[in-house]
């Protein structure tokens, strides 16, 4: 105890190891806001960073390239405030975002973070506390005092509501640091200067006081010596005064300069930790002011500190970051020991929970209580430390005291100081729940249950719920006793909460008992809770047990309900519950049996069973719903008078066909008068299902002929089987119903006409109406007309032809004719007929039989009536051509008549009719067949020019499929055409059309002799526009030898459009003459450019015209044959610069620059067009005009100047390009341009100026080009931070050989802000190459920032074992760096490294490999190495592994500790080895330790072996196997008669143990005889041992044995006699009480009167008999154990060995 420290002290990080230089390792460079984060600045010669360690996952360290004067780093959170002379910015990392800035007015001389939000800032006169949240500036707090001018202020610290303010500053006067305090309170506005050199605020909790008191802590080192002290500031009215306390500062000898440097509170412990300068912790008591401890725990120089939790962490000189808390197990005892400070002991464990002082408050409760201070004892056992007080006796102990009047009692009082601090346990929360429900106070308890004051369980739930059941459930629910909980709930009606709540928390209770608990409290809501059991997923319940439950309460109504909602899915498995449902429903509530049934949700019950039920219970619809059997359903379904209509008859549709009649008939039988309207509605339904012949005969066999006709007629509308029709009319005529006839044959279309009129014809009615229909309707007429005609029924023709259908008329009219009628009578019947049928068919039908003539009055009469009917006329027409009375007149001057009819009617008769029809009609085909045919064709001609119908000239002149073309009478057409028809005509769209028709015929000789006739000769076309064009194109086309002369002949032309034609045509001189003549020059001068090829005419037709537009047309045709000089020339005359594109593409490919600088200085004058200027300055930088072209480019010009530069720098001309570039300020190009020009200097400052990678890239190159490495370096920077180009540059570099100088350019690169993953990697990269010297610091410094796998690879490469080895750790590849280790040992090797990466691996083979490598290189490491293997390796593999290579004694001390597992492999093998060094101490702790071997095999070997120890060893094996005889005789053989005696001990055999005794006996061993008697006595008879004494005169060896025997049977006796005397006493007394007859028949009797063995174990249950006392084994003498008691009758028994004092 002590070497244990009161402290834990704990070394975080040593930041050197972290890549942070010592030397940036100090107070003004590196700051400690907290215990999360510590911010270092770090500066060399190349860069400026700031360092961020993450102190919870120093992994997550990070650089950033800020240049500041101070970074500090939020307390909690990534946030960075940082100061650059008087500028403060404050970033979030993790946003990337500034959150706020200020420009400070003074220097700030020192600054921290005082809370996550706020900035304390120090300057030389005042100090500001600046909010990062909102927008304020920094606030003033209060001005410096004037004793802190001159020092350097290292400490800033407020209390938690910032309303007292400490600032620290230190100075050296006369060589002595001196410590000034500025302490501040802002509520009074006032400071005091103090000497001190740390201070803190914190706050303590003093006895009684009801609020904590707040203090103020503060250290200095004087002149005149050292103090801490604490005073208290803020006093709470209520609360003690605290007196000030100091204490003196103990510094030792070694540490006479050392002064304090920092404070910080422990609030737990209400202790202050104090640093000093040269790392000593001094650790005080704030409420006493005592020092618990002081030790030095650094030994270098301690300049920052913070608060760690309840402890302190520290940064020394040397990087290493420190922390010390107070150890809560070492520091009571440690204080008691070293002290003796037991009061501050006391306390301390009081308020902070410590262990260590329990025995000291045990004794103080003890004092107390003795003393009579009951409630001081109360509230000390209620402020025990970890309650060791707080139990069930401290309870009853005051819970019997009395209290002094007017005070509480000691027991509530030991609850108020619990219930103030904390809460109560569960005897505390039982103990004080009595009393509390007892006096009706139920509301303080639901009120410490609300502030969770008592610990709930199980026992104070049972007291509170006789009081409470709500509250009850409250306290179950938090004691977590689900069966009471379920339990409050189901009697408080909650059922809807027991699944949630069983669900959460896991609890199953009997939900069958459940439920039937509340099915006698509440039907409906047990079915609610069944329907919430059975819906969980498992069911909690099954549907069958809820029906059990249900069934056996009588709960019909309730059952019901469950059941239709658990079986609405409507299962195949629950269909006894739905037969049960359906069941009890029609045996109860038929009405809701019926619902159910009627919403069809089930399917799977006992149909045939249900159907029954609902039979009787007269549910006939139901039933037959249910039914199959026909028996069944013929049986109900004869009762429709209580059967709905409707649905009876839906029910048939189920129903097969065979059965559905068996059901009718069987309703028919029944009661037809009542039946016969629902079989009719149902025959009629189901009509076609059942077959109209089936329901006919059903019918006829029931001799039912009402049934049948009214079957008949409801389907007879619907039906379409002719049969059934034609039986329906069969019935109808048979009834008399011939209107219901007349309506059939006249409506219905299904019925078999033939079939139908033979039977009308032969049913003789008396009225032939329906048979006069039925012949209408099917043009049966002739036949009618016979049948009437023949049976003298002429009337009914009449009647036919006049009232049923006129239309029909010509039929009758012709069968009248046919049968010789009378010409009167037909004339009669026509005449007197209305005339509504058609003449023409009337015509058709006399014609055929050649009696028109009788028509002939008939039909003029009607034609002066004005009737219009076409018929008509062509009937007269007809009958005046064949009479030849006036047929011309008629057909001339009547527009009635048909033209094709008529003409087809004339056509044999007299062509010329037949064309004056066709004419008139303009029956175009008709007519020109007919003239055709007839050689007509100048009135073909005449027709044709007359009708100016494109269409019908294409028929005459082309052809088509009606009128195939004939060549001959074509050109007899054209003949007529030309000589007569045409001449004749004087509408000029006559002869257009025709025109047109000639040319659409491709007949262009034709249209050329049509045309000469009509224009070369006079005529009223000859000076046609059109005529002459169509004359000069035909010639064109056809005879191009005569155009020339058309055009000198003919003058009203359209001369361009035909010139035109002409060049397509290839006429091009009489197109040039056409131009010529018409003085259209550009198109002139066109012709003979493009079509003639002569530019030289072309030339001397511009020179005669001498016009700007022809020369313009020259120039173009010029430039495009490259005369470019001429071109450029006639350009210049025509003063036309629209063609400068061309102009300046021709001449610029042709390189003709002289050229164009004439023509677009001409051209600039005329279009101001930034092409034309940009192509000038070109044009002068080709002509090397640089003079006319930096002249340009100081005038005003909208040249794209841009774009010419590129042009010249891409043409090699650099010094154009130059001045183009400089004038527009493209630094970029410029920069690229000065490079081609070898001015590289001016080149790199041209690419600052551009600041684009691509001139970086282009310059850079060229730097290397010419070995300007300085120049290079300084463009590299710019490019290596783009990580596409880092790649080409280090190619670049390496092709050239410059592998320094790239080294030294990454280098550099690495300190830029912009440095990414790429720079690192490729640098590794890069050394691993050509400086592997350098690579193992670079992994080490950046291993975080490189890309690892690519390194790897190069590793690989370059074979850097060590190197790759490291980066393989890193990567968190172990297996990997093991592999790489082994397989490279010579160079990767290093055994403390290999037994961290070795327990890392995955692949469990490595680490047999990893043995096999030590094995073979580092054999005396190998059980170091097991040892960290333990854990991980199968120790039977091992063993396996090194027996083979017979080097188990390398490993013997693994095989040690691999004993723990007791493994048999291990266990075998060290045994092995331990007989090999015939260690037979060490095998026998083995063997006795671990049992995990072949013990038989083992001691087997171990019984031949030379040395006894291991023979005994042997025998104790076999002991061990319980193979007794083999270890004897192992012992006999070696004399070893003591190892025999305690086998057979051990062994419990008395024949084994008797057996030892005859082989002593006959081995003549009298000593070991009574040695063994002795050892073995409990195996051993008496009366064995007495025989074997007396038989081998053994008396006297034998005597010590008897002696033992008869001393304890007489000890047995003695207090068997006492028992039965005790136990008579008290029979006795119980008899004299009345008792013996209760004892005897009480119910509380066990085993007869006298208990078990003699004993009575339970009395009465009122208070009970004392029973007697059990009979104990006799006690032996010096502590020997007890011998069992004698039983008379046997030999002896066997007990434990007798002591030897009985001897």
């Amino acid at each position: 105890m002590a070497d244990q420290l009161p402290i834990t002290f704990q070394e975080f990080v040593k930041l050197p190891e972290l890549g942070v230089d010592v030397n940036n390792i100090s107070f003004n460079t590196l700051t400690l806001q907290s215990n999360k984060f510590i911010c270092i600045r770090e500066k060399t010669a190349q860069r400026e960073q700031v360092c961020v360690v993450d102190l919870e996952d120093t992994s997550k360290t990070f650089r950033r390239q800020i240049t500041a004067d101070s970074a500090i780093m939020n307390p909690e959170n990534k946030i960075i405030a940082l100061k650059a002379e008087r500028q403060l910015q404050v970033f979030n990392l993790e946003l990337k975002a500034k959150v706020k800035s200020c420009m400070m007015t003074e220097d700030v001389k020192f600054w921290r973070w005082i809370t996550p939000f706020d900035i304390a800032l120090v300057t030389e006169t005042s100090v500001f506390h600046w909010s990062i949240e909102g927008t304020s500036s920094p606030v003033k707090q209060f001005d410096r005092h004037a004793s802190l001018n001159g020092t350097q202020i290292i400490s800033y610290t407020t209390n938690p509501k910032m309303n007292w303010m400490a600032l620290i500053g230190i100075s050296a006067p006369q060589g002595r640091i001196v410590g000034s305090m500025q302490l501040y309170n802002k509520d009074r506005g006032a400071s005091q200067p103090i000497e001190a050199h740390a201070a803190e605020f914190s706050e303590i909790h003093l006895e009684g006081a009801p609020q904590p008191t707040q203090v103020f802590a503060f250290a200095s080192r004087g002149a005149n010596g050292s103090k801490m002290h604490v005073v208290e500031i803020d006093h709470v009215e209520g609360n003690p005064t605290f007196a000030k306390r100091s204490a003196e500062i103990m510094f030792p000898p070694e540490a006479v300069n050392d002064f304090p440097v920092a404070m910080q509170a422990g609030p737990k412990y209400e202790v202050v930790y104090m640093v000093t300068k040269f790392g000593f912790i001094h650790v005080y008591d704030l409420e006493s002011g005592a020092c618990i401890f002081t030790n030095r725990i650094s030994g270098d120089t301690v300049f920052v500190t913070t608060r760690h939790e309840n402890g302190i962490i520290a940064v020394n000189r040397k990087g290493q970051v420190l922390s010390v808390c107070i150890n809560d197990e070492t520091v009571i005892p440690y204080i008691l020991q070293h002290s003796g400070n037991v009061e501050l002991a006391f306390r301390m464990a009081s308020r902070a929970n410590l262990p260590g002082a329990d025995q000291l408050y045990v004794q103080r409760f003890q004092q107390l209580m003795n003393q009579g201070q009951f409630n001081d004892a109360a509230k000390m056992a209620a402020n025990s430390p970890r309650g060791m007080l707080r139990t069930e006796n401290t309870i009853n102990q005051l819970k019997h005291l009395q209290s002094a009047p007017g005070q509480l009692s000691p027991i509530l009082q030991y609850f108020a100081t619990i219930l103030e601090k904390g809460e109560l346990n569960r005897h505390e929360s039982i103990e004080l729940a009595r009393p509390v429900l007892a006096s009706n106070r139920k509301a303080l308890l639901e009120k410490w249950l609300k502030e969770d004051k008592l610990e709930c369980s199980e026992e104070l739930g049972d007291i509170v719920h006789p009081h409470d059941a709500t509250l009850a459930l409250s306290v179950y629910l938090r004691a977590n006793v689900p069966a009471k909980v379920v339990l409050c709930f189901a009697q408080s009606g909650q059922f809807d909460k027991i699944v949630l709540y069983c669900k959460k928390v896991g609890y199953t209770p009997d939900w069958v008992q459940l439920l039937m608990q509340i099915s006698k409290v509440d039907g409906e809501k047990a079915c609610d809770f069944a329907l919430s059991l059975v819906k969980e997923d498992p069911p909690l319940i099954t549907p069958d047990q809820v029906v059990g439950v249900f069934t056996s309460q009588n709960l019909v109504q309730q059952t019901t309900r469950f059941l239709l909602d658990a079986l609405k899915e409507n299962k195949e498995s629950e269909a006894h519950l739905q037969t049960k449902l359906l069941e009890q429903n029609l045996l109860n509530a038929p009405q809701v049996a019926d619902a159910i049934l009627g919403n069809n949700m089930f399917t799977h019950f006992d149909r045939p069973y249900i159907a029954q039920l609902a039979e009787k219970a007269g549910l006939y619809q139901r039933a037959l719903e249910l039914y199959d059997n026909l028996s069944d359903i013929k049986r109900v379904a004869v009762h429709t008078e209580v059967l709905n209509a409707d649905w009876l008859i839906n029910y048939f549709g189920n129903l097969s066909v065979s059965d559905s009649l068996a059901v009718l008939r069987q309703m028919m039988e029944h009661n037809l008068a009542q039946n016969l309207q629902v079989v009719v509605q149902i025959a009629t339904k189901y009509s076609e299902l059942l077959g109209p012949q089936n329901i006919i005969e059903l019918f006829e066999d029931m001799r039912c002929n009402e049934g049948l006709y009214y079957y008949l007629g409801s389907v007879v509308n619907v039906t379409e089987d002719s049969a059934v029709v034609f039986k329906y009319i069969q019935a109808a005529v048979g009834t008399g119903q011939l209107k219901e006839v007349e309506r059939i044959v006249r409506d219905n279309n299904h019925y078999d006409a033939e079939k139908v009129k033979n039977y009308l014809k032969e049913a003789m009615l008396p009225d032939q109406l329906p048979l006069i229909i039925v012949c209408d309707r099917f043009d049966y007429v002739h036949d009618l007309v016979l049948y009437l005609y023949s049976n003298g029924m002429a009337k009914y023709i009449e009647v036919y032809v006049q009232q049923v259908n006129s239309s029909r008329l010509p039929q009758v009219v012709g069968a009248l004719l046919d049968v010789d009628c009378d010409e009167s009578i037909v004339k009669s019947l026509i005449s007197s007929t209305p005339t509504q049928f058609s003449i023409s068919d009337l015509v058709n039908e006399i014609e055929k039989r050649n009696r028109l003539k009788i028509l002939h009055r008939w039909l003029e009469a009607k034609a002066s009536e004005g009737m219009q009917d076409t018929g008509l006329y062509n009937a007269l027409a007809k009958i005046y051509i064949d009479s030849n009375y006036e047929p011309e007149r008629f057909l001339s001057s009547n527009k009635m008549y048909d033209p094709r009819v008529v003409g087809a009617y004339s056509e044999k008769r007299d062509p010329n009719l037949a064309y004056l029809a066709y004419s008139q009609g303009e029956c175009d085909d008709e007519l020109l067949r007919l003239t055709s045919d007839n050689g007509m064709f100048k009135q073909q001609a005449r027709y044709l020019i007359k009708r100016r119908d494109l269409g019908l000239w294409t028929k005459a002149l082309a052809g088509d499929e009606q009128h195939p073309l004939n060549q001959s009478h074509r050109r007899q057409l054209v003949d007529q055409i030309v000589s007569y028809a045409l001449p004749e005509a004087e509408d000029p769209e006559e002869v257009s059309v025709c025109v047109k028709a000639f040319m659409a015929a491709n007949m262009p000789q034709e249209l050329i002799e049509l045309l000469e006739r009509i224009i070369l000769e006079p005529t009223p076309f000859s000076n046609n526009n059109n005529l002459q064009n169509l004359l000069i194109l035909t010639a064109v086309k056809v005879e191009p030898t005569r155009v020339a002369d058309y055009i000198s002949r003919l003058s009203n032309f359209d001369a361009p459009d035909i010139a035109e034609i002409c060049v397509n045509n290839e006429l091009y001189e009489e197109a040039f003459n056409i131009y010529k003549r018409f003085e259209v020059n550009v198109d002139a001068i066109g012709v003979l450019i493009d079509y003639v090829g002569s530019l030289d005419r072309a030339y001397e037709y511009a020179e005669r015209c001498d016009q700007p537009d022809v020369w313009s047309r020259l120039a173009k045709a010029q430039l495009g044959g490259l005369r470019i000089k001429e071109a450029i020339d006639s350009y210049i005359r025509a003063n036309d610069a629209a063609n400068y594109a061309e102009v300046i593409d021709v001449a610029t490919h042709a390189g003709k620059f002289d050229d164009l600088v004439r023509f677009l200085l001409m051209a600039r004058k005329k279009v101001r067009e930034p092409t034309i200027e940009s192509e000038l300055l070109f044009a002068y930088a080709k002509t090397e005009r640089l003079a006319d072209l930096e002249d340009m480019l100081h005038g005003p010009n909208i040249a794209q100047v841009q774009k010419v530069g590129d042009r010249c720098y891409d043409e090699g001309l650099f010094e154009a390009a130059r001045l183009l570039f400089q004038s527009v300020s493209n630094w970029s190009r410029l920069a690229s341009t000065l490079v081609r020009l070898g001015d590289y200097q001016a080149a790199v400052d041209c690419g600052r100026k551009a600041n684009s990678t691509l001139v970086w890239k282009d310059v850079h190159a060229a730097c290397i080009a010419e070995q300007e490495f300085r120049l290079a370096q300084m463009c590299g920077l710019h490019l290596i931070v783009h990580a596409e180009e880092l790649e080409p540059l280090i190619r670049l570099y390496e092709t050239n050989g410059h592998v320094d100088e790239l080294c030294t350019l990454l280098e550099n690169g690495l300190a830029l802000e912009r440095a990414h993953m790429g720079m690192f990697t490729e640098l590794a990269i890069l050394y691993c190459k050509y400086r592997p010297e350098q690579i193992m610091d670079h992994l080490k410094l950046y291993w975080s920032r490189i890309n690892i796998p690519k390194v790897i690879r190069a590793c690989e490469a370059a074979h850097l074992w060590p190197e790759l080895v490291f980066l393989y750790v890193h990567y968190d590849e172990f297996d990997n760096a093991a592999q790489t280790i082994i397989a490279h040992s010579a160079d990767a090797w290093e055994h403390a490294s290999f037994k961290d990466i070795i327990v890392k691996v995955s692949n469990v083979e490595l680490y047999y490999k990893a043995l096999r490598f030590y094995l073979n290189e580092q054999p005396m490491l190998l059980n170091d190495l097991l040892n960290v293997m333990m854990a991980r390796v199968d120790h039977t593999r091992v063993v396996s592994m090194f027996l083979k290579s017979d080097n188990i004694p390398l490993i013997k001390k693994y095989l040690v500790a691999a004993q723990s597992t007791n493994n048999k492999a291990v266990n075998e093998a060290y045994n092995d080895l331990l007989i090999e060094e015939e260690d037979y101490v060490g095998l026998r702790e083995s063997i006795d330790a671990h049992d995990n071997f072949d013990g038989i095999g083992l001691a087997q070997r171990l019984e031949k072996h030379d040395l006894l120890e291991f023979r005994r060893i042997a025998a104790h094996l076999y002991n061990q196997a319980k193979r007794w005889r083999q270890s004897l005789t192992l012992s006999k053989k070696d004399k070893l008669y003591k190892d025999a005696m305690t086998t057979a001990r051990v062994s419990g055999s008395v024949e084994i143990a008797e057996d030892l005794l005859r082989y002593f006996v006959e081995s003549g061993n009298p000593a070991c005889f009574s040695a063994c008697l002795l050892s073995c006595y409990d195996l051993v008879r008496s009366d064995v041992v007495m025989e074997l004494a007396w038989r081998h005169g053994l008396a006297n060896e034998a005597m010590p044995y008897f002696i033992n025997l008869v001393r304890e049977y007489q000890g047995k006796v003695d207090t068997l006699a006492t028992e039965v005397s005790e136990l008579k006493i008290k029979v006795e007394k119980n008899n004299s009480a009345g008792g013996v007859q209760q004892m005897n028949t009480g119910p509380n009797q066990l085993l007869g009167p006298a208990g078990v063995n003699g004993r009575l174990l339970i009395g009465h249950s009122g208070s009970p008999a004392p029973a007697a006392a059990p009979m104990q084994p006799m006690p032996q003498q010096n502590g020997a154990q007890p011998m069992q008691a004698f039983t008379p009758g046997l030999g002896s028994t066997h007990g434990s060995t007798p002591s030897m004092g009985g001897l």
